[in-house]
């Protein structure tokens, strides 16, 4: 006779996924922003402004990943509002992520994922079910979010490229 494991659930299933997806959110966060300790001080520092000192593509790789956060805000019933602030803290995040060292400086003080992560936490209901208007915000936002960030990208790689001209002809 063969036993069968019992499964137990200790959240219901519609707050299975949001406890799951905080926790994704919290991990992205901590990852890109207070990974790595400096030792001797209390401040820590995340793969973000590290994968930032890659000209044009680390900046972008980081603001990509960070959308993750956007999506997760988007299925947790967050306001558009709040999302919209999330998406200005990527924005601005990357576009001061581009200045060569000061980007990174800024990009390790500003925090902006876990800024996101904390807007997040305060502000998930998953309340109420997405609508129409709401996917057309979502991806009009999303699509603004990347052409900004890709402009900041081919901004910088331009502006890199000038700069080698310059020194080298």
């Amino acid at each position: 006779m063969e036993v069968k494991e019992i499964e137990v659930e200790v959240l219901p299933p519609g707050q299975k996924g949001k406890a799951e997806g905080q926790e994704l959110a919290r991990i992205l966060a901590w990852v890109l922003d207070d990974l790595i300790p400096i030792p001797g001080t209390k401040y820590r520092v995340g793969l973000d402004p590290i994968i930032g000192l890659i000209p044009g593509l680390g900046d972008t790789s980081a603001s990509a990943i960070g959308t993750i956060l956007l999506l997760q805000a988007f299925r947790q019933g967050v306001s558009k509002v709040v999302i919209a602030r999330m998406a200005a803290n990527i924005l601005i995040n990357s576009v001061i992520g581009v200045i060569p060292g000061v980007g990174d400086f800024f990009s390790a003080a500003f925090k902006s994922n876990r800024r996101n992560f904390e807007l997040l936490q305060r502000h998930a209901t998953g309340s109420r079910r997405a609508t129409t208007g709401d996917w057309v915000f979502l991806i009009a936002l999303l699509s603004l979010v990347l052409a900004g960030v890709l402009g900041v990208a081919f901004l910088s790689a331009f502006l890199i490229m000038r700069l080698f001209q310059f020194l080298f002809s």
